[in-house]
């Protein structure tokens, strides 16, 4: 009788130990996964979110071997810093007066993930918005001519003849939204620009 009433005893504990170990993981904080390395960091960390970032060009070697390579997916997390603030400085870098640029991809300032902005021409007010692991789901067989620069290639322009007229673009928002979206016209072919900075292609190399 008395070993039945200490096995209860212990039963009893261990089960509201397990239990209170079960309520702190259920309130400790989630682990938090960074998607860039240090340098990576180092880079959109050492300026706050009002400096532009140094645009990479293919003429340096370095940063050729930065803009040729297959960007990485970003792990969405909300309350990432590193995301926002490189967010942020992309667009300071695309506002800013020395650059003029209607879209911007990370690779193009150093960061190989993947993370584009874009100017939509096709709304109001022609805002700049950023895009999380952006892919192109379907081109339209329509195709538009389009004269083309680059930020990273200066001073030269080319007409790259097949761009799609309109696209079907799947992305996810800062939140970890996924979105589907139908673009056209010239904010179709920007996005196919930065959307081939991702995949290591530049316009050159459709003229």
């Amino acid at each position: 009788m008395k070993k039945s009433i200490i096995w209860v005893i212990i039963i009893t504990i261990a089960i509201i130990v397990n239990a209170c170990g079960v309520f702190y993981r259920s309130v400790a904080p989630k682990q938090y996964i960074s998607s860039f390395s240090s340098e990576e960091i180092t880079i959109i960390m050492e300026k706050d979110s009002t400096y532009p970032l140094r645009v990479l060009s293919i003429d340096n070697k370095r940063d050729s071997s930065i803009l040729r390579a297959q960007a990485l997916p970003i792990f969405i997390n909300e309350d990432d810093p590193f995301v926002s603030n490189l967010i942020l400085r992309m667009k300071s870098t695309l506002q800013d007066s020395l650059t003029k640029g209607v879209g911007l991809a990370a690779p193009q300032v150093g960061i190989s993930k993947n993370i584009i902005i874009v100017k939509r021409f096709d709304k109001e007010g022609e805002p700049l918005e950023s895009y999380i692991n952006p892919r192109i789901l379907k081109y339209s067989k329509k195709t538009q001519p389009c004269q083309e620069g680059c930020l990273s290639i200066p001073n030269r322009r080319g007409d790259t003849k097949k761009r799609s007229y309109s696209i079907l673009v799947e992305y996810y928002s800062t939140k970890g939204d996924r979105i589907v979206e139908m673009i056209e016209d010239y904010t179709a072919v920007i996005f196919q620009h930065e959307i081939d900075h991702l995949n290591g292609k530049l316009f050159i190399d459709y003229i």
